[in-house]
């Protein structure tokens, strides 16, 4: 057998580079086991996986010398694939010079997500098949579930009334680039909780300007489905999905209803606001004649 030649800056000894075609590397990129752009795929594939990571770090994984290490990184920050945040040093640590993390960005996340769509999409088509649509559903409330139970305290710390901007923010940390806004108000309504300028509250619309399986969703609306549901668990309050970015809509839109609503929903009928259908028929673009 010949003699197996070691990537330009592969520690000696060092195992062979992982292949360049393993899963999560996008297949389009073109690239080849044992090239420069092979292993750069695979640091932008760990750090994407791992998270924010140090180069000493990466270098261990891949058995890569550290000039190599920085060559590939320099790549692709070049390349806006990455950046570069500061790691927080413990109070204990002492003085010195802070450890450089290397974080993926949205660039170099949305060269993955091709990829990863195609597959998640394939793997829910077999469930579907194999274990019927009701398997998805439940496949879906499963994967919301991390979430809700992250976002749960963080939304109950919340103020009166800063619920769903709370929610909003949490959603943006992840990557949703969320927003909270007033949805119109309804009619006067008498010894009521009232908001601006007498008129009940009509609620608020959680907005998302972006979402990362909007591919797969488009096939599978259940994971809109499941994420709605939580949305209402974690509100406490009725919500009702306006528009997804997985049907062709420019933001995912989800009304949430004010609780001065269903409070009026148990007063009296001569006393009681229009319904909430109504209200959310008005915070619909195309009711305003827009």
């Amino acid at each position: 057998m010949g003699q197996v030649r070691a990537e330009p800056g592969t520690a000696p000894g060092a195992g062979p580079a992982v292949p360049a075609h393993a899963p999560g590397v996008p297949a389009q990129a073109g690239i080849q086991a044992g090239s420069e752009r092979g292993t750069r795929a695979q640091i932008a594939r760990l750090i994407l996986e791992n998270g924010p990571v140090t180069a000493a770090g990466l270098g261990t994984r891949l058995n890569l010398t550290p000039a190599a290490v920085r060559r590939h990184l320099d790549n692709l920050l070049a390349d806006g694939m990455i950046e570069t945040r500061t790691a927080r040093r413990p109070a204990s640590r002492g003085r010195g010079r802070p450890a450089k993390l290397f974080a993926i960005t949205d660039v170099g996340r949305s060269a993955f997500e091709h990829t990863y769509d195609d597959l998640a999409t394939s793997a829910l088509r077999f469930l579907a098949e194999v274990a019927g649509a009701g398997a998805v559903a439940e496949f879906a409330r499963r994967q919301v579930a991390d979430l809700e139970k992250r976002y749960r305290p963080v939304v109950a710390a919340a103020a009166p009334g800063e619920q769903v901007a709370v929610l909003a923010e949490a959603l943006s940390a992840d990557g949703y680039a969320a927003s909270a806004t007033r949805a119109p108000t309804a009619d006067p309504v008498p010894d009521a909780e009232t908001g601006p300028a007498g008129k009940p509250p009509a609620g608020e619309q959680l907005c998302q300007h972006h979402c990362p399986v909007a591919h797969v969703a488009a096939e599978f609306p259940q994971l809109c489905e499941a994420e709605t549901e939580a949305f209402a668990r974690l509100l406490g309050t009725p919500v009702q999905r306006l528009a997804t970015i997985a049907r062709g809509d420019g933001i995912c839109t989800t009304h949430v209803t004010a609780p001065a609503l269903l409070h009026n929903l148990a007063q009296p009928a001569s006393n009681l606001a229009p319904p909430v259908h109504d209200i959310i028929t008005r915070s619909r673009p195309e009711a305003s004649g827009v």
